[in-house]
This record gives C-alpha cells, structure tokens and sequence, in this order.
C-alpha cells in the first residue's frame, strides 16, 4: 500500500481549518443552534467530489444535518466499522480568545479555533482519509461507514439518538465503531508516550431541581421561601463528595499505568495517586466517583416578589453500575422538599480492552511512533457512543494525536483558545490510515 503522501496529510489540516471556519454554534436550543446543514453540506460536496454516493438526513428539526456514505471492502462477510464524528461546537465567546474561535487560523504550529479539539481535527482527518481511500481505489478489508453528526454537544436529540431510534438501518452490519476523545498521546515520563484508547464513558443524567414555596411580598417575614429552599439543597449537593468507585475499567487504566511506569495507585489515598499523572489526572479524577455539579439556576420576577417557584440545573455524571445507588444517594442529600426530573438521560458506556481492533490501533500507532505504548482509559464525559452502542454496536474512542508533553490538552476541550497542533493532525491522518487499512 501507497504510503500517505505530504499533500494528503497537508489536506487533513486544511480540511479542519475549513470545518472551523464553518460555526456550527449548539447552544441547545434549536432555535438559536446555527450552522449544521452548512457543515454536512460541505462534507457531501467532499465526499462526492471524489465518488462517494452520500445520505442527508436532517434528524427531527429543520437544518439538523447528518451524512453518510459506506465504502466497501474486500471481507462483506464481516461486520462492518463505523467513523463517527459531530459536526457542532459549543458556543465562544470571541472576545475571550486571543484568535478568533471560528476563523480556522493556522498559526504558530496549530489550528485554532472552536472545535480545533472537539471534534473537528478528526471530522478533518476521516473526511480526508475517506477521500484518500476512493480516489486512490484503496480497498479496507471490512466495510467502513463514515457518519458525520448533528447535536452531540446537546446529547443528541437531533443527531445520533434520533438516528438510533428513527434510522437504524444507517447502521446495517455496523459491529464495532471508533470516535472521539481518545487515541491522543499522555506523557508519562522521558519518551513515554501512552496512547489513551477509550473504553468507557460515564452516563449522562442532566437534571432539574425545583422547589416550591408561598409567594409574597419581599418586605415581609416569610417562612416557605422556594428561592431559599433550593438554594440550600444546590449548596449541599455542591459540596457533597460521592463515594470513591473504581470500576473493572479504571482499575484496567490503573493497572496499565502502573506496568508502565512502576507508579503504585494506593487504594487508601488513590486521588492523591491519580494527582501523579500531571494535566491527565483532571479526566482520571472525574473517573473515580459520580459527580453532580449545579450549572443553572433560575426563581423571581421583581426584587420585592418572592416567588412561588425556584429551579436549578445539575449536571450529573454516573459510573457503570451506579444509578441506582447514586438516585438514593441524591434523594438524600436534596431532601424532602426538592422536586427533580432528568432533561437528559443517557447511560453509561462499557467494553473491554481486547480484540483485533484494539490490536490494529496499537499497531498503526507504533508504526508511527515506535515507542508507543495503548492503555484504556474511562472518559467522564459523553459522546455519540451512548446512542450507537444500544444497536449492540461495540464502542471506542480514537482520535490520534501525538502531542506534545507540555501541552494540556483536556483543558481545551470546551475552553478558550481551544487549539490542536497541526503536527498532530498530520500525525493523526497517518495513523487513521493505516488503521483503516488493516482494521
């Protein structure tokens, strides 16, 4: 097989500045989330330039966009991988960024801009892969489908759970499936590069507190303030610290750590052991125990009114196996007077760290980068995988990126002068290929 060439390589960073460029805002409300269907009309163009036969699906609103196109390969017999990616962003706000967040630029060694990290540097590496693939007439040994989302940084609803429920059938033969947020590169000593392959996600449970109390008039004493209920139960539940869990799949992250570097996780002091890991340790952390963190609150009408109403917004994130025990957990720290419900209810997401694909990840890294080394790892976030996997679709996370060690590279997801080194993508671009190559 031909060996990627500069030019293709080059076209993966071109292709990603251009998706930048293009706002795909998701602010989670449809009437204010712009710039999907201008973003999937650009990858079909793409793709049919080069003679891909797509699908336009726009998923349960107007503009909502999702494309798909299938490439076969030499084994029909075997099932099928999917290259899933999101087309939208969360919002920026452009005065806080040093380069504008949707200008694309390419400057001092990297690609800025919203969504540089998240996730359009690997929509920019599969959509040149693709192209590569059929203009070059490469032949993958399984069919590949590549899919490119709508909605995923609001759970969703118009993108990959609309599809799962509504389209299925753009999933035929589909059994495993590689996406975002792993496959990038954690130092963790002199020329130690450990390749994060993401196994598991936490499930998503975004909820909403009310309280409810007797309206009146702010000058008065007043005993059933909602306002004063619920600011309570946010504080306690904010400051409350759930229990430390170390799943099968942290403990297999933990395990591969310390074969690697000899560094023991004490199970009597482990967040103090995870603290070891540097920048890393954010994500590794949140991987430890269920979070529920207040994000919103909203109550009142006018300074002298007390209202009747007050309501808060958690954003909750559950370890496998622990819904059940963290529903009672939350019951008893809000109390009796709190009302919740959940707005976004996704659960969470679990394989193991085996089999073929697992085995060509490694070896299309270590190609690349003969000192590389792939371990698990559990994302405290969520990604399309939540819908894709109720198909009995086996899900990963892989997007490859060597990076450099000083970088900290989980602090761009969703922050300012968020930002992906164009030697990563061009890195990136090598290892997808060879990965498809022989998946």
């Amino acid at each position: 097989m031909t060996e990627l060439t500069d030019l293709a390589q080059d076209e993966a960073v071109e292709l990603t500045s251009e998706l930048i460029r293009i706002d795909t805002t998701n602010t989670g409300e449809p009437e204010t989330t712009v710039g999907e269907r201008a973003a999937a009309e650009y990858v079909i163009a793409k793709l049919e330039e080069v003679g891909y036969e797509t699908t336009y699906v726009e998923s349960g609103a107007p503009g909502r966009g999702n494309v798909f196109a299938r490439l076969s390969g030499a084994d029909t017999a075997r099932g099928a991988l999917l290259v899933h990616g999101h087309l939208d962003v969360v919002p920026a706000d452009p005065t806080e960024w040093s380069v504008h967040p949707f200008s694309g630029a390419v400057q001092d060694g990297y690609i800025w801009g919203r969504g540089a990290v998240d996730m359009k540097d690997m929509v920019g590496m599969t959509l040149s892969t693709a192209r590569r693939f059929k203009r070059d007439g490469i032949v993958p040994p399984r069919d590949l489908v590549f899919a490119f989302l709508a909605d995923e940084e609001a759970g969703g609803a118009f993108g990959s759970q609309w599809l799962v429920d509504h389209r299925p059938d753009l999933f035929d033969g589909v059994t495993e499936a590689v996406g975002e947020v792993g496959g990038f590169s954690v130092t963790l000593g002199e020329d130690l590069r450990a390749y994060t392959i993401e196994i598991a996600e936490k499930g998503i449970a975004w909820m909403r507190l009310r309280a409810r109390g007797r309206a009146g008039h702010g000058s008065m004493l007043h005993d059933d303030n909602a306002v004063t209920k619920l600011a309570a139960a946010v504080a306690r539940l904010g400051a409350h610290e759930f229990p430390l869990v170390v799943t099968d799949s942290v403990r297999s992250f933990l395990t591969s750590v310390t074969e690697l570097t000899g560094l023991e996780f004490d199970e009597d002091n482990l967040p103090g052991a995870v603290a070891k890991l540097g920048p890393f340790a954010r994500v590794v952390g949140a991987t430890l125990r269920d979070t529920a963190n207040p994000t919103m609150l909203t109550a009142g009408y006018k300074a002298n009114v007390i209202p009747s109403l007050a309501e808060a917004v958690v954003d909750c994130r559950v370890l496998p196996g622990r819904e059940a025990a963290f529903e009672r957990e939350l019951d008893d720290v809000l109390g009796p007077d709190i009302e919740r419900e959940w707005v976004t209810h996704l659960p969470a997401v679990e394989t193991t760290f085996d089999g073929d694909l697992i085995a060509a990840m490694t070896a299309a890294l270590q190609a690349e980068d003969p000192g590389a080394r792939t371990i698990p790892y559990v994302l405290s976030g969520g990604t399309d995988a939540k819908a894709i996997h109720t198909l009995g679709i086996r899900c990963f996370g892989f997007a490859p990126l060597r990076l450099p060690p000083d970088l900290d590279f989980t602090a761009l997801f969703h922050g300012v002068d968020e930002r992906v080194p164009v030697d990563a993508v061009r890195f990136g671009a090598r290892v997808l290929d060879r990965f498809l190559r022989h998946c």
